[in-house]
Parts: C-alpha cells; structure tokens; sequence
C-alpha cells in the first residue's frame, strides 16, 4: 500500500508540475519554471555529494566559455564559476554552522595559514583601493577559486584514487580542446600568427593554453611510467603524450616551452637530493652576477634581432629579443610600468585587479610598442609577481613568494620523504605541474581565470593532501634541509 501511495504521489506531483508550467508559459510571465527539477538535483549533490560538483567544474573547466562579450557588465565562465560559488557558499555555511567538521589537519597546514593571510592582506588593500568594487570583486573570485579547489577539494583527494580522477577530468577534456585547435590551426598551415587565436573560444589565447598544456605535461609523462599500469591504459597514455608534445610545440608559446625547461631542472635537483641551501646559495649567487654585470647582459639582448616564427629555433631565440620583438618589448612596458605604480603606492597598491585601470599613464612613451594600449582593455601586468607588487605593495609578492616557497617545500618533502612509490609519483607530477606554472608566472598571469585557477589550487591540494594524509608520522619526522 505505501508503495502504491508513493505512486500516486510521484504521478499528482508532476501532474501538478507540468500544469504550472503551461500555465506560466500560456500567459507569457515565466519561461524557466521547467528547469526547477534541474536545481532540484543539483542541490542535493551540493548538500549531499559535492564531490560530484567538484568533478562536474573540473571536467567543464577546459571547455567552459567566458561571456563577456554578452555585455552583461561582468565577467562570468560558464558553466564553472557560478558552480564554484556555490560550493564555496555552502562550504563557508556549513564551517559558520560547525567548523569542527572539517579536518583541523588540512585548516592548520602551512599553505592554509599562507592563504588566509593572503586573502586578508587582499582585503584590506580591497579597502583601500584606488577602485574598491573592482577590487572586491577580484576578492570574490579568488575565494570562490580558492575554496572549492584547494580547501573542499583537499579533503575529497584523502583517497588517492580520487587525485586521479582530478589530474584526468581535465586531461580528457583538454584532448578535446586540442583536438579543436589543431583542426583549426590546419586550415591555415599551422602559421605561426594565427596560432595566436586558433583555440578561442575555450582558451583566450596561445599563452593561457600553453600554461595548461604545460601544468599537465609532467603529469601525463608521470603516467607513462606510472608503476602497476594496465597495458592499455599505457597505451593511451602514450597517445595522450605524443598529442601533448605536438600541441605544445604548434601553440607557438615560448613561456610553456621556458617553463617545461624549469621543471625538468627542479626534477634533476630533486632526483640527485641537492640541499635547500645549497639551491639557496645559488640563487644569490645568481642574482648577484646578473645584477653585477646587467648592463653587459642587456647589451647582449639588444643585439637579438631574432623574430618570432614558426622556426622552432628561431622562435625559441626570440624569447630574448628585447630590440624588436613586440611581445616582449610590451611585457616589459607593462613590468616597468607595474614598478612606477608600486613606487608611487608602495605599502597598499593600488587595490587587487586594478593594475588594468590605472597603468596607463605610468607608461612611458619611449617604451611603449605597436600593441599598448591606453585604454586598460588588453589586459594586465603579465606577472604574478608584479600583479601583486603593483595591486597590494610590498607585502602583497612577498606574500605570492612565501606561498610559493611552501608549496615547493611541501612538494619536495612529501617526494623525499615517503616510502610509498605511487605517492612519490603522485607529488613529482603535481610539483613539476606547479614548477610550470610559478615560471610561466615570471611572464604572464592568469590566476583570475578558472582556465588555470582550477589546476594551480588543485595541484596545491594534491601536495597538502599527500602530505596530510599519506605520509607515516614517523616520514614526517624525517628531516631533509
């Protein structure tokens, strides 16, 4: 009998449902009623299995579209961020409700402690900002980036099975997308200009597309070695691979290729255990002959007439022309206008996001190239590091610095000090990813996109993760500087 009442209950409920949508539809006054089944669903699995969410994001996050050209005042990737708000909104309610129920391990670890103050030092230069409702609402997607790709999606990557499912829900995609480019970039040669664009809509352009195809090259190399793989999954992986090295090769993107480099020197470091201050003593000593002969080095720059072409060579050389190369002049047009504005606002910046706004008349004419703008419309300071000097003063790149130091320590250590094989292959893969990426920094930035804000918090969660759930606490007693 109750099975037969849940029947009839099922049959009036969307008898009742399908009459109010032709009545609303009829008289013209609501045409989305249909959809509330729709929000239904995925309400539960935002109460119940936010996992599923997370992976939904992740998945959509290489083909999601960004809608500005919709002139709907704002900026918005469908269908990820307004998805990513709602996690962070509902993980915030439940801490507010009981923070107890979430792993004091994950809230106490350094990297956490590094972000909270991180977001804190945005908002008070959010405060005190030249344009403060751009400034928060820089705040506000950085927290809903933040909150469901490192501190959600940490706890979720407790199962290491689950740091798999991450690394291939965007890989699987990104095939697609390449798939996409390299279909559009046949029709006309595979030439070098138009390489530029060829992956709009889904990347907006060459440079953001190489920085994810480079985030995930060390991954997917990782995997063709990965112990105790199925022969055909093997298989795939060197397929997966090979479309790798030739999409990264055809996105005519310098700074993937420089950021690959890196990441293979870091890998060296840490396969042959050269100390922390050892690397340390080195970079100073680096610094300290670059900074003592620098006006030699640019000399010799200067003299690098080498353009940018479809030569791999050639065009891996312009990368140091810094005399006619358009791109690279502009870059530094925009670095050095990014220390005029720190100099000019050196404790508090000038609000986060604003750079785009308020650079312009710190540009210098004789500097300026056939690509600068006035208009604060062709984006921004092309670093995270000078971002953040120009946006939130000295404490704001100290602070990119300190974050990017323990995410690199944390890295490294859980590489070192586990026993496990698959975790070791598991934090190489997410450090190098990460390695890429904090290079790729040095040119451009693009963490206020969800194209690259997904993988760099979600390859930071890997790392704590690993390190908070798969290393013994006698591993972690182990020291290793």
């Amino acid at each position: 009998m109750a099975e037969k009442s849940k029947i009839i209950w099922v049959y009036v409920l969307s008898a009742l449902f399908l009459a109010i949508n032709i009545y609303l539809v009829v008289n013209r006054q609501m045409f989305w009623f249909f959809l509330l089944p729709v929000a239904l669903v995925v309400l539960y699995y935002y109460i119940y299995e936010m996992d599923v969410i997370l992976m939904f994001i992740t998945f959509f996050t290489p083909l999601a579209v960004n809608i500005k050209e919709l002139e709907l005042g704002f900026d918005v990737s469908l269908p990820t961020e307004p998805l990513m708000l709602g996690v962070t909104v509902i993980f915030l309610a439940n801490i507010l409700i009981d923070h107890r129920r979430y792993d004091k391990r994950l809230a106490n670890h350094p990297i956490s402690y590094v972000i909270y103050f991180m977001l804190f030092w945005m908002f008070i230069t959010a405060l005190t900002s030249e344009m403060p409702l751009v400034s928060f609402k820089y705040l506000a997607a950085r927290i809903w980036f933040v909150v469901p790709f490192y501190f959600v999606l940490a706890y979720w990557l407790k199962d290491k099975k689950n740091i798999h499912r991450f690394f291939w829900l965007y890989i699987i995609p990104l095939l697609g997308v390449i798939a996409y480019t390299l279909i559009n970039h046949s029709k006309y040669g595979f030439d070098e200009e138009t390489g530029h664009w060829v992956m709009t809509p889904f990347y907006n352009d060459h440079t953001a597309y190489g920085a994810a195809l480079a985030m995930y090259f060390p991954v997917v190399t990782g995997y063709m070695f990965y112990p105790k793989i199925k022969v055909w999954k093997r298989f795939f992986v060197v397929v997966t691979f090979v479309i790798f090295t030739i999409a990264i090769i055809l996105s005519y993107s310098r700074a993937a290729w420089l950021s690959l480099g890196a990441a293979l020197g870091v890998f060296i470091l840490v396969i042959l255990k050269i100390k922390f201050r050892w690397l340390l003593i080195t970079l100073v000593l680096l610094l300290s002959i670059f900074f003592s002969f620098q006006h030699q080095i640019l000399d010799k720059l200067e003299k690098n007439k080498t353009e940018s072409s479809r030569n791999f060579v050639e065009h891996l050389e312009s990368m140091t022309n810094i005399s006619s190369d358009a791109s690279n002049l502009e870059r530094i047009n925009r670095w050095q206008s990014a220390l005029r504005l720190f100099k000019e606002r050196p404790v508090f910046g000038w609000g986060p996001g604003t750079y785009q706004f308020v650079y312009a008349p710190f540009q210098m004419s004789k500097e300026k190239t056939i690509i600068s703008t006035n208009l604060g419309d062709k984006g921004n300071a092309h670093s995270e590091y000078l971002g953040p000097l120009s946006e939130q003063g000295v404490l704001g790149i100290l602070i990119v610095f300190t974050l990017v130091g323990f995410i690199v320590y944390t890295g490294v250590t859980v590489y070192i000090k586990s026993k496990d094989k698959e975790v070791k292959f598991l934090s190489m893969m997410a450090l190098l990813g990460l390695v890429t990426y904090f290079t790729h920094g040095f040119l451009n930035n693009f963490l206020d996109t969800d194209k690259l804000s997904v993988p760099v918090w979600g390859f930071t969660a890997v790392l704590v993760a690993l390190n908070v759930y798969h290393l013994t606490e006698k591993e972690k007693q182990h020291k290793i500087v």
